[in-house]
């Protein structure tokens, strides 16, 4: 298996229009809440089982107990919608931040839209996965326009979303971003790099349930990183939750319309 300085060096820098940005070392100031689980302990969930949630909304307060017990603090959290914006709801509220999305897609492998060759933010920030690029040899031509593509589209998703609000200036702020797990961790890093690029001075990761692996990728890249369940057998987020329904366009927007635009200088 791959350490953490190993799986960082399968992703290609931060590309953005202004270049590549590099990102220094963080993997010894991460903090990460740990709780193994065995194969066995999936399935319907029994009482009060802490390796499971009953759904985001739960998953949201659980992880806001988390965060708030250990002090931390955000101007702006940001969600990855949509399944991120009913977790990030719960997290925002108990932190008394403001609340937006950061929006990234999948760059994905032809045959296979759900491996993740990379992905590009709605700003331009794209990471790529160096060993499924080299595997594929699909061509650069290729890879720019299935970049456009994407970008596109997570623009689009941030534009619907936002209702004709501007984003958040993070400039200068601490902010968290949030989401509802983290498989391969390519979304959430293509995220946590756009907040970089816009100025962020303190980025944070929290997460209900990841990947050992995409923890270990993602706490090299933030400040701090929460994840309440990491679990020894990892399959797919979806099955550490009891509902697990798809967020509608509608009700992330319903979610980000409560909150007002004013944020907290942390």
């Amino acid at each position: 298996m791959l350490d953490a300085s190993g799986l960082r060096s399968l992703w290609v820098a931060a590309e953005t229009s202004d270049g590549v940005e590099p990102r220094p070392d963080r993997s010894e100031i991460s903090a990460t809440v740990e709780t193994p689980r065995k194969a066995s302990s999936l399935g319907p969930r029994s009482g009060s089982d802490p390796e499971r949630f009953a759904d985001r909304r739960e998953a949201g307060e659980r992880l806001a107990r988390a965060l708030v017990g250990r002090g931390v603090r955000a101007a702006v959290v940001l969600a990855i919608p949509r399944g991120g914006v009913p977790v990030a709801a719960e997290v925002a509220r108990a932190l008394g931040a403001g609340l937006d999305v950061v929006v990234a897609k999948k760059i994905g492998v032809p045959g296979n839209p759900e491996l993740a060759l990379g992905a590009v933010t709605a700003s331009g920030t794209r990471v790529l996965n160096a060993e499924f690029v080299a595997e594929l040899a699909a061509g650069d031509a290729w890879l720019e326009r299935a970049t456009a593509s994407a970008r596109e589209v997570a623009l689009q998703k941030a534009t619907l979303l936002r209702a004709g609000r501007e984003p958040f200036d993070v400039r200068g702020l601490s902010v968290l971003v949030v989401d509802d797990g983290l498989a391969t961790g390519a979304t959430a890093l293509a995220c946590v790099r756009d907040l970089r690029t816009r100025g962020a001075v303190h980025v944070m990761l929290a997460v209900p349930v990841g990947s050992r692996e995409a923890c270990a990728l993602l706490r090299a890249e933030v400040e701090d990183l929460t994840c309440l369940v990491r679990p020894l057998f990892f399959a797919a987020v979806g099955e550490f939750y009891d509902d697990f329904a798809q967020v509608s366009d509608e009700e992330a927007r319903a979610i980000l319309r409560s909150f007002q635009r004013a944020a907290p200088q942390v």
